[in-house]
C-alpha cells in the first residue's frame, strides 16, 4: 500500500472541498455577469423589436410587453428601480448570438426553451413566462377552418426560428404539401402575408393574435386556425457560467407568479408588508434574509411587486384583457386554476 500516495490524495480532496465550499452557507459568490451589471449600474436587455404585447416601444417610446416587464423585474430586484434598463431590439436571427457574446445581460424575447438552445447555444433559460404553441392565421375568405385543409397552400414564415422546422416537420407528419414563403424580418413577413403573397402564416400562437390585431386592416377578415403544432415554452435565457447571475434573472420572474399565488399586488404590496402570513412576510422580505443568498436587498421582491406588479398583472395588461389582444390566460393560469403557471417556494 503507498501511503504517500493516499495522504497525496486526501490533501488533494480537502484543497478541492475548500475551494467548493468557499464562503459562508446562504452568502453569493459574486459572478461575471452580476458584477459587470452592479458595477454599470443598469441592465442590458435584448428584446423584439415591434411584438405588441412582449416587446415594442408605444406612442411615447416607453417600452411596454410581457417580456419587457421581466427586464423591469430584474431591474427592480438589481437596483430597486425598474426603469434602469437599457432595452436592445433583436432579431430572431442575432438574438442568440447577443447572448453568448454579452451584448446583452439577458433575453427576453418571445424566445422558445429547446434542448439545441440549452446545451449547444450555451444559453440557460431561467423559466417560462409564457406557454404557447405554433398555429397557422389565413384570410377568412380562403375558406379554411383546420390546418389540415392547407394542402399545396403558400405559406409565410420567418427564418431563424423554430417556426420553420415544426412547419416542415407539420405538413410533412400530415402527408401533404407546401411553398414556404421564407423572410428574414419579422415586419416583412407580416407585409407579405398581408399583402396576399401567401395564403398563410405561422408563427406562436400569441404572434398571430398581435399580428391579426395590430398589422391587418381589419382584424375581422383573419382567421386563426385551431391547431396548435407544437409546445413554444417562451422565457427569457441567459449565457451560461455565472449561476448568481442565473438565480437573479429566475428568482425575479418566480417572484412574480408567487405574488400572485398569495394575492400581492402593486396596489397592495405596502398594506400586505403588515401580513401575518410567514409566506408573504419571507417574500416581501420582512422576515428572513433571502435577498443576499442572490447579493440582493432584502426588499428585491417587494420592488419588483410595488414597480412591475404580479405575474397576473403583467399578463393582463400587457396581452390579456385589458389589451389589445385578449388572450385567455389558458396554460398560463396559475396551477391553481388548471394552468401551467407555478413558483418554487420562497423560503
Amino acid at each position: 500500500m503507498n501511503t504517500n500516495r493516499i495522504k497525496q490524495g486526501l490533501v488533494a480532496a480537502s484543497v478541492v472541498a475548500s475551494a467548493v465550499f468557499v464562503g459562508s452557507p446562504g452568502r453569493a459568490v459574486a459572478g461575471a455577469t452580476f458584477d459587470a451589471v452592479k458595477e454599470r449600474g443598469e441592465l442590458v436587455c435584448g428584446v423584439h423589436s415591434a411584438l405588441y404585447g412582449f416587446g415594442a416601444p408605444d406612442d411615447k417610446g416607453v417600452w411596454q410587453g410581457i417580456d419587457v416587464d421581466v427586464c423591469r423585474a430584474v431591474a427592480a430586484a438589481m437596483f430597486g428601480d425598474a426603469k434602469k434598463v437599457k432595452y436592445v431590439p433583436l432579431s430572431a436571427q442575432a438574438r442568440l448570438t447577443a447572448v453568448q457574446s454579452g451584448e446583452v445581460d439577458v433575453l427576453s424575447r418571445n424566445t422558445t426553451w429547446t434542448l439545441t438552445r440549452d446545451t449547444a447555444n450555451g444559453l440557460n433559460f431561467t423559466g417560462v413566462n409564457y406557454y404557447d404553441g405554433q398555429g397557422f392565421m389565413v384570410p377568412k375568405n380562403l375558406g379554411v377552418s383546420s390546418a389540415k385543409e392547407l394542402s399545396g397552400a403558400t405559406v409565410c414564415v420567418q427564418t431563424g426560428t423554430t417556426t420553420e422546422l415544426n412547419l416542415a416537420d407539420y405538413f410533412r407528419a400530415n402527408k401533404m404539401e407546401f411553398k414556404p414563403v421564407t423572410i428574414e424580418k419579422y415586419e416583412e413577413v407580416t407585409a407579405a402575408f398581408i399583402a396576399g403573397r401567401c395564403d398563410a402564416i405561422t408563427s406562436d400562437g400569441s404572434q398571430l393574435a398581435a399580428i391579426r390585431a395590430n398589422d391587418t386592416p381589419n382584424p375581422d377578415d383573419y382567421v386563426i386556425l385551431p391547431e396548435l403544432i407544437s409546445k413554444e415554452p417562451l422565457g427569457p435565457s441567459v449565457r451560461q457560467g455565472d449561476d448568481q447571475w442565473f438565480d437573479v434573472v429566475k428568482w425575479s420572474l418566480f417572484a412574480m407568479v408567487d405574488a400572485e399565488e398569495r394575492g400581492v399586488t402593486s396596489a397592495n404590496v405596502d398594506e400586505m408588508l403588515k401580513s401575518s402570513d410567514p409566506n408573504n412576510q419571507r417574500l416581501l422580505g420582512v422576515t428572513g434574509d433571502l435577498g443576499k443568498g442572490m447579493g440582493l436587498d432584502n426588499k428585491w421582491a417587494y420592488n419588483i411587486i410595488k414597480q412591475v406588479g404580479n405575474y397576473g398583472e403583467s399578463f393582463e395588461r400587457n396581452v390579456g384583457m385589458d389589451s389589445r389582444l385578449k388572450l385567455p390566460r389558458g396554460l398560463n393560469a396559475l396551477w391553481t386554476n388548471g394552468g401551467l403557471q407555478y413558483s418554487p417556494p420562497i423560503r
